[in-house]
């Protein structure tokens, strides 16, 4: 008899908070023809939606993190391939969990909805919890268009970067052709020439000419190059003659050039303005006898 009454009041107290509407109590003798299993049944109801309830709850919070993540102008920028990935699948997981929360409240609607004991209350908190999938289906189709938008500047700032290192390279390159051109060239001219020698080597040459009473002469063209030293104009200042004579035959300006004597007697020629020295010929010949 009191296992009969604790199952009556249990049912009393179930029926009362699952009831919102006011409806009329039923008898102590209709109360007491509830079987265990249809009170445990009601029981499992009330857990089953309160399980989803905390479920949902917990859904929103997995969708408020994304939502926080895209929403972030330059969240989503910052992150890796790999974490994008992740999100990614996070939105598809969560689909996945918003679609097996949608079975399981209409299964548990069906099973209201054939029971014997209908709950008003119950019934609005189903739809209530519908609701809320609708949303948070709704707000994950948004994130899932807002992740592939953010995806696809994603790829065009990419390609756009790959353009610009691209572009960029080539200009480079560009650069550092002119560069080495204008580098060549300044290199070229700077270039200078010198021959020493004596008379007869500078002759046999064909870099000069003389004759009987005649005033040496350089010879303009069809000398032999290769007689001549290969020398830069910006790094030559003092050329060592080797001779206790000296004589410049070219037509280098006397006021940019002076020639030197040492302690042994050896003179040395030392260019005082390269500018001036150069300015007419590249060329340089001192004759040493």
């Amino acid at each position: 008899m009191k296992r009969t009454l604790s199952l009556s009041v249990i049912a009393l107290t179930i029926l009362a908070s699952c009831g919102g509407e006011k409806q009329k109590q039923p008898s102590a003798e209709e109360t007491l023809q509830l079987t265990q299993a249809e009170l445990a049944q009601a029981v499992a109801d009330q857990d089953s939606l309160l399980t989803l309830m905390n479920d949902i709850s917990a859904g929103m919070n997995q969708i408020k993190e994304l939502e926080n993540i895209l929403a972030t102008p330059s969240g989503l920028n910052s992150e890796t391939p790999d974490k994008r990935q992740q999100i990614r699948d996070d939105i598809a997981a969560i689909q996945k969990e918003l679609q097996s929360r949608r079975d399981r409240l209409d299964a548990l609607e069906n099973k209201l909805r054939k029971s014997q004991n209908q709950n008003s209350t119950l019934q609005k908190s189903i739809e209530t919890l519908r609701a809320q999938i609708d949303d948070q289906d709704k707000t994950i189709a948004g994130l899932r268009t807002s992740l592939a938008d953010a995806n696809t500047h994603i790829e065009t700032l990419t390609r756009n970067v790959d353009s610009l290192n691209s572009t960029v390279a080539i200009v480079n390159q560009a650069r550092e052709e002119v560069e080495n051109q204008n580098t060549d060239l300044n290199n070229e001219l700077a270039t200078c020439f010198y021959a020493l020698g004596n008379k007869n080597e500078l002759k046999e040459h064909n870099l000069i000419e003389t004759g009987f009473l005649r005033k040496t002469k350089v010879m303009p063209s069809d000398f032999e190059a290769s007689y001549f030293t290969r020398a830069d104009k910006r790094t030559l200042t003092l050329l060592p003659l080797h001779s206790r004579k000296a004589k410049v035959l070219t037509n280098q300006p006397a006021d940019s050039y002076t020639i030197e004597t040492d302690a042994q007697g050896m003179k040395s020629l030392r260019i005082t303005d390269a500018n001036r020295f150069w300015e007419i010929s590249n060329f340089l010949i001192i004759q040493i006898d």
